[in-house]
């Protein structure tokens, strides 16, 4: 199962954190400030696989990978395969490309609700749901056909619209 998600500059800024398991903000705050402090430590050459369990508590693990200015780390247990795991953040960052055209920092920023969208489709409630990004890409644009369509849509009719601006 899936724990958490996070992504982090490389000065331990977090641009995007989802936990699947409630935990104060203060706890958060804490578990990604400890995960930063392992990352920044660890050379270039070594795995990218931690034993998480002194962070995260007994049976959990974190798989993480830098692209360019960022840290994309993904936490779990023991039932996930740590090198499925490191697809899935593959999966994660070209599904991001995809969606934001060579995607950056600011990206992530800007788009935080979109981000999100691509994360549920990629797991829910810590379970992987699809492993592809085109079919996360589908979905995602899917959804924003939705979103387009329902915010075309006006509460008051054409009639009374007419009658108010009178």
């Amino acid at each position: 199962m899936i724990k958490a998600v996070m992504v982090m500059n490389t000065q331990g800024k977090p641009r995007l954190a989802k936990f699947c398991e409630y935990l104060p903000v203060e706890k958060q705050q804490e578990l990604i400030r400890s995960v930063f402090a392992v990352l920044c430590s660890r050379a270039e050459n070594v795995s990218n696989f931690i034993e998480a369990e002194a962070i995260f508590g007994p049976d959990c693990r974190l798989v993480y990978k830098h692209f360019a200015t960022l840290y994309f780390v993904f936490v779990f247990d023991s039932s996930e395969n740590e090198l499925a795991m490191l697809d899935l953040i593959q999966v994660f960052v070209e599904t991001l490309d995809k969606c934001f055209k060579n995607v950056c920092e600011l990206d992530v920023v800007i788009n935080y609700s979109k981000i999100h969208t691509i994360l549920d489709e990629i797991f829910f409630g810590g379970q992987v749901l699809e492993t592809s990004s085109t079919e996360v890409m589908k979905a995602v644009e899917e959804i924003s056909k939705l979103e387009a369509a329902s915010n075309a849509i006006t509460l008051i009719p054409k009639s009374a619209s007419g009658w108010l601006s009178r």
